[in-house]
Order: structure tokens, then sequence, then C-alpha cells
């Protein structure tokens, strides 16, 4: 991991999954994964969704751009109907993603969350690069496609991507008990 210098403190951490952000640098997409992260439809179904938000396109059009979700990973099919025309496919998203800013306000409430989740997440960082230090050395080194990347932040990426899933499925369970 990398450490910083003098007063400088690191804030935040962006992530740009190139594979996410490729898919959804076309505004309609992500239209589509927000509608399709609240229910699953077919395309029909998004084409309609669509127009109530005052998006007109054609259904072809839709269809094209759901392909390009499901061809990136960020879209599933999740059934298959048979009928008189042939197969409808329903379609739900398994990515959903958040494009928003905190209000100005918040920074204070924001700090004392995080200091209070803070020992817990050192806890995970220090389990996670003791049990798993080889697993994650492993996973940066394919991703380094060439000599100069290796000063990127792969570990810090891998290190990421584990609390973001670890964190999807504790809010998908902490959902599911209330």
């Amino acid at each position: 991991m990398s450490t910083f210098d003098g007063d400088h403190q690191l804030h935040d951490i962006a992530v740009r999954d190139t594979r996410v952000s490729d898919a959804i640098d076309e505004p309609m997409r992500a239209m589509i994964l927000d509608i399709l992260a609240d229910e699953t439809l077919t395309a029909t179904d998004v084409h309609e969704r669509l127009d109530d938000r005052g998006i007109d396109r054609t259904e072809n059009t839709v269809r094209h751009h759901i392909n390009e979700l499901r061809d990136a990973g960020l879209v599933d099919v999740v059934r298959f109907e048979e009928g008189r025309g042939g197969t409808t496919k329903y379609y739900a998203a398994n990515t959903i993603v958040l494009s928003y800013s905190l209000p100005d306000g918040a920074d204070a409430a924001v700090e004392e969350m995080v200091d209070a989740v803070q020992p817990q997440i050192e806890d995970a960082l220090i389990m996670l690069t003791d049990n798993y230090a080889d697993v994650i050395e492993d996973i940066s080194m394919d991703m380094q496609p060439c000599e100069h990347c290796r000063t990127q932040k792969y570990e810090t990426y891998v290190l990421l991507n584990v609390f973001r899933h670890a964190f999807v499925r504790a809010h998908q369970k902490g959902d599911q008990l209330r």
C-alpha cells in the first residue's frame, strides 16, 4: 500500500471500473440500470418505463442498450418465457450506479460514522492482508498489462472490490432481515 508524505491526507478513493464506465457512458444505459434495479422487466417494459420518463427511443434502440449492459456483465437475463411469437427475455440489473454528491452540511455526520466504523475496517484490512496476501498479489499481477503499471494501486482496487461486494451482501441481508 502507498504511504503519503507530510500533512497531506487522502480523503477518498474514486473508483472507475472501465468495464462499467464504458457501458454506462451513454446516459440512457444508466437509466435502464436504475429501472432494472427495481424490478425484472422485458425490453418492451423497459421501453415503456423510459417513455414514462420522457425518453423517446425505438424499442430496438432500447434492446441494443440492454444488450450492451448485459455484455458488460451489469444486467442478467433472469427468465425466459415461451409464447406464440417466440421467447421473451426478462432482465434484471445486478449492479446499481450511484451518481450522487453528499450535501455540504453532511461532513460532520459522515466523519462521525467513519470514526465509528474505522476500527472494524482496520481489523478487516489486517485480516485480508494477513490471510489473503498471496491471492491479492496474484490478482494484482494479472491486472498489470505493462511495466509502467506496476506503480498503480492494484492492491487497493482489489481490496475495495472485496469491501464493495461484502457491503452489497451485508446490505441485502439487512434488507431481508427488516
